[in-house]
């Protein structure tokens, strides 16, 4: 019989990480910074639009991180979230050796889904390059489906 993820389990904490100015959050935001280095851009210097999508999911990720949740922990207790829905809106084009920000936040839990926000805007924020919404659902990882509520780990920081 397949092992049932552990719902009532606890997420050991990750650690203290050093916090730096651009990182920590105002606003209920969360800042990130990235800068577009050359293997990020197409030939004319502007970034691909997939590397925004992978500087939202590692915002994210150092968001769980910086509430005390490794993400390698959460896999480990036998859940995952999965990105179900993606939408983005591209407004200027950021171009290589440009800083910016990643500012996400959580927005409106439905059940086991999870909605992000996400803003990448230039470092004094009076840019605003790209903006979005991700949906995250939590699975179960051994059966491969939609849990049917978000296990107590996470629920309890979220709600």
């Amino acid at each position: 019989m397949p092992k049932e993820p552990n719902a009532s389990a606890q997420l050991p904490s990750s650690g203290t990480i050093q916090t730096d100015p651009l990182t920590e959050t105002s606003q209920k935001w969360f800042e990130y910074p990235v800068r577009a280095q050359p293997h990020h851009t197409d030939y004319a210097g502007v970034v691909w639009h997939g590397t925004y999508i992978a500087w939202m999911e590692e915002a994210r990720v150092e968001y769980l991180r910086s509430i005390g949740i490794n993400y390698a922990n959460l896999v480990a207790l036998g859940f995952d979230l999965p990105v179900v829905e993606l939408s983005l809106r591209y407004h200027t084009p950021l171009r290589m050796g440009e800083a910016a920000i990643v500012k996400t936040r959580t927005n409106n839990m439905q059940g086991v889904r999870i909605n992000w926000d996400y803003q990448i805007q230039s470092l004094d924020g009076q840019q605003l390059y790209v903006s979005g919404r991700v949906t995250l659902v939590a699975i179960d990882r051994e059966k491969g489906k939609v849990m049917r509520q978000l296990p107590p780990a996470l629920k309890d920081i979220f709600v």
